[in-house]
């Protein structure tokens, strides 16, 4: 696990945009904390370092929201179209309507997916990174976020966050 320490929305934003750095297609992140814990703005800032210049909402209503976004690929080979999905699923009733969203589907084919209270079904998803965001009682725009990963993808690439997120190491 790696603790962070945000003393600002400018931090988590900033820490959302090193996580986004390193994350690739097929990649499923799990945002988890309580309600105004500070997932949509983690999204936020995830979003606007993948270069989304829309506005990033919450899609509790839609339950997913899609942005398509341009990442350079290696040398020599062009840009690659990714899309950056963000659900939310604080609506759902059962397993079985999270599983109709085809999360998974939506990574695997050439997406980004970003899920909000998705920690309740966590075990629904194989590899894929957890960030859990914990307000701080005493300063309002403070949060301690941990990251946890489950399975290879994101153990490989450890290193590199780790090290992408010094600054912020509690």
């Amino acid at each position: 696990m790696l603790d962070l320490c945000s003393s600002s929305l400018e931090d988590t934003h900033a820490i959302a945009g090193s996580l986004a750095g390193l994350s690739r297609a097929g990649d499923i992140i799990v945002l988890s904390g309580e309600m105004g814990a500070g997932k949509t703005a983690f999204a936020q800032g995830f979003g606007s370092a993948l270069g989304v210049s829309e506005p990033i909402t919450s899609p509790t209503y839609t339950l997913v929201h899609s942005y398509d976004i341009n990442r350079d690929a290696p040398a020599g080979h062009g840009p690659q179209s990714v899309t950056l999905h963000h659900a939310d699923l604080y609506r759902l009733n059962s397993t079985t309507e999270v599983a109709e969203l085809a999360l998974e589907e939506l990574a695997e084919y050439r997406g980004i997916v970003l899920v909000e209270w998705g920690d309740v079904v966590e075990s629904l998803f194989g590899e894929h990174l957890v960030v859990h965001l914990e307000p701080d009682v005493d300063r309002e725009e403070a949060r301690t976020i941990d990251l946890s990963a489950a399975g290879q993808s994101w153990a490989a690439r450890w290193g590199r966050l780790t090290d992408a997120t010094r600054e912020f190491a509690c």
